[in-house]
């Protein structure tokens, strides 16, 4: 397990932040309820966010089979970019969504398929069911170990099975939780990416608030 110092807030002033947290109050909502400082909160959510990406790391080599829909998405940035290259400041991110089941994102540097398709590769079992849409970043599925299937927006949205709804649901509801907060630091970007990834393949609030609690027992006291 990796060492973290050990909070100096009290038990009970730490089991109140992880409420607020899990309810996805911002660090600021959470000062003046539990009775902290504003530095005091932040830190501590900044600590929690450590926590869940340490935790979801050692998941890392979890492998999808089945149904995936793969999709990129462009997230900061003041000004709509166009996409692939020189994407207006924007950070983009590549994610994979099984049906019914987990989704994973990665920070990419470009959407390019030298670097999608290992991402993929490596995330999905041969023979799978992969979906996407029409970027070309994807042509590179066509003669691939997989079976691909597209839906091209232009058109439609989704035609029976064939559409990315799960994964543009996820990309939704990311951007929702992240605009809470009125600015990312790019620096800390990764972390509130995979607390949002980690709140989506833990949807049920109480079980949220069981795995930090245990958490933040091995970790911070």
């Amino acid at each position: 397990m990796v060492s973290m110092r050990k909070s100096r807030l009290s038990v009970y002033k730490q089991d109140r932040l992880i409420e607020h947290f899990v309810s996805g109050s911002t660090a600021r909502t959470a000062t003046s309820l539990v009775g902290v400082n504003k530095s005091t909160a932040a830190y501590f959510y900044h600590r929690l966010r450590e926590i869940i990406v340490l935790e979801i790391e050692q998941e890392s080599h979890e492998v999808f089979d089945g149904e995936i829909e793969v999709d990129e998405s462009y997230f900061g940035g003041r000004r709509k970019g166009k996409r692939g290259r020189g994407a207006a400041g924007k950070t983009p991110v590549f994610g994979l969504l099984k049906r019914g089941g987990r989704v994973y994102t990665k920070i990419i540097p470009d959407a390019s398929s030298a670097t999608l398709l290992p991402i993929i590769e490596r995330k999905v079992i041969p023979d799978s069911i992969v979906y996407s849409d029409c970027w070309r970043g994807y042509n590179v599925l066509d003669v691939s170990d997989f079976k691909h299937f597209r839906i091209n927006h232009s058109k439609l949205f989704a035609d029976k099975k064939n559409h990315i709804n799960g994964i543009e649901n996820f990309w939704n509801q990311a951007k929702r939780h992240m605009r809470k907060f009125n600015g990312v630091p790019k620096e800390h970007f990764g972390l509130f990416l995979k607390e949002c990834e980690w709140r989506f393949n833990n949807s049920d609030p109480s079980t949220q608030l069981l795995q930090l609690r245990q958490w933040v027992r091995s970790y911070l006291r």
